[in-house]
């Protein structure tokens, strides 16, 4: 006879709608750490790490969307160069055809 090995629990994902669920019960305290383990089949680090997670992302939620992002200008420069030189060679063109044109 052989020995069977235990059975093995298989890895369970949780989507973000249930995370969030089990993160906003955490703080409500209507309910145990122990009551809320029972009731979502999750050990108590689980829900102390997600609802840590949810205390230090709260701050990004009321950021209205006006995150900062840093733009790089650099490749910008020298286009903008290019522009002003052509503007500049333009203006002497036509300052001189108006010159040209008004002496006939």
């Amino acid at each position: 006879m052989s020995k069977r090995s235990p059975a093995r629990r298989t890895r369970r994902i949780f989507n973000s709608e249930f995370n969030a669920k089990v993160a906003l019960a955490a703080p409500r305290e209507d309910k145990t750490l122990a009551q809320l383990c029972q009731r979502y089949e999750l050990h108590p680090n689980q829900i102390s790490d997600l609802k840590r997670q949810l205390v230090s992302r709260a701050s990004k939620f009321f950021d209205n969307g006006q995150a900062v992002v840093s733009v790089n200008l650099a490749p910008l420069h020298p286009k903008i160069r290019q522009q002003a030189l052509e503007l500049d060679f333009l203006n002497s063109v036509l300052s001189k055809a108006e010159l040209l044109s008004a002496g006939k």
